[in-house]
């Protein structure tokens, strides 16, 4: 299973950024390789389930997200099914003024589908995407 980590420092309060974040259909303006989120439907405990569709290496993948742990400005993780397996985690924290985001995706990359070779490859990418995900968060956040 293949793992990212990155985080990044907003000067927007947490409600504002978790707010903007636990709602799936915002991905798509800022998740440069989310294609779709669709058929959103809030969960008795908070967070969402919904279908995604998703490219990874050109190649169009479609699953749904539930959220699994739900604390309100603090934390979310949702497991995703379909064309990828995974595990995606933000966590949100004051810091001077601002929020200190963190997402987290552990991840199965499709081997069947693209062959072991382009494991290492989509793994750089999906690095690279984490970070221009964050970027646009932020960019978002403090316009």
């Amino acid at each position: 299973m293949a793992k990212v980590e990155k985080t990044i420092v907003i000067n927007a309060p947490v409600e504002k950024v978790f707010t903007y974040v636990d709602e799936p259909t915002n991905l798509l303006e800022i998740w440069p390789s989310m294609v779709d989120a669709k058929d959103v439907q809030r969960l008795p405990g908070g967070g969402t389930s919904f279908r995604w569709v998703y490219k990874m290496a050109g190649m169009r993948l479609e699953g749904t997200s539930e959220t699994t742990e739900y604390v309100a400005n603090q934390r979310t993780v949702a497991k995703t099914k379909g064309g990828v397996q995974s595990t995606i985690t933000w966590i949100f924290q004051p810091e001077a003024g601002g929020t200190r985001v963190t997402f987290e995706a552990e991840y199965t990359v499709p081997i069947p589908l693209l062959g072991k070779l382009a494991e290492a490859f989509i793994v750089k990418v999906n690095e690279h995407e984490a970070e221009l995900l964050l970027a646009n968060l932020k960019a978002r956040m403090e316009a």
